[in-house]
């Protein structure tokens, strides 16, 4: 008599394995898709199983962004403030586009998770700790924005699809009532993935406007720039 081979013992469950099997789960079937009874399945336990280490879904998503943003890249010791904040988003952004579900997720919480803040948290003394006072990092927050997280929100979702040699398909009398967006769109280079618009190289767009706020930043800091000079400069707007 053959004597049958003992299965391996299972991984004990717990908070770690259930959110990284639900990230992965949701890198291969979107986070629509994503629910307790499946991701229970995944793991190959009962629903109820998964309630001892999150409460319910929200808390799972919660668990799923700490997850994501703990693969962001530490601040390089030592680095120049510019050098420091732009790795720091850069790595931030890296983490999100390997789980393209995880900006949604991060948009849809009713506040940040600590994972979020100690990223946030980072940054701003990256900012402090280069110089900038309590008064410009505020507002320099405020513009970088989402990008601090790696991602932004475009104007539109999406371009024209293409026409004959890879160029956005303009219909005539769009080209004749929106000239100056026409010319635009047919002289862009083009990628197909993009979400920009009109094919524009995602990667390249956000380093350029990333770079182009961390030089305007330092130019304001080595100028002493302050919001109430500025306020009183305008009338009362930060705008000139």
């Amino acid at each position: 008599m053959t004597p049958q081979t003992e299965a391996a013992p299972r991984a004990p469950l717990s908070r770690g394995r259930v959110l990284s099997a639900a990230v992965a789960l949701a890198d291969g079937i979107g986070i629509e898709a994503l629910s307790m009874r499946r991701l229970a399945q995944e793991l190959g336990v009962v629903p109820m199983a998964l309630y001892k280490h999150v409460a319910n879904k929200e808390q799972l998503l919660d668990g799923m962004v700490e997850t994501v943003v703990g693969e962001i890249d530490p601040p390089a010791p030592g680095s120049h403030w510019q050098g420091a904040v732009r790795q720091r988003i850069l790595s931030a952004r890296a983490a999100l586009l390997g789980h393209p579900w995880a900006a949604q997720v991060i948009r849809s919480r009713t506040g940040p998770t600590p994972a979020v803040l100690a990223h946030m948290d980072s940054v701003i003394g990256m900012f402090r700790g280069g110089g900038f006072s309590v008064d410009l990092t505020h507002h320099v927050m405020h513009a970088l924005g989402s990008r601090v997280l790696g991602f932004t929100q475009e104007l539109f979702d999406a371009a024209p699809g293409p026409g004959p040699e890879g160029r956005p398909a303009v219909p005539p009398e769009a080209a004749a009532a929106y000239p100056h967006v026409t010319e635009l769109a047919m002289a862009a280079a083009h990628d197909g993935d993009s979400v920009v618009g009109g094919g524009c190289d995602d990667q390249f767009e956000f380093e350029f406007a990333l770079d182009l706020l961390l030089d305007g930043f330092e130019r304001l800091r080595q100028k002493g720039w302050t919001s109430s000079a500025r306020r009183s400069r305008s009338g009362g707007g930060l705008i000139a």
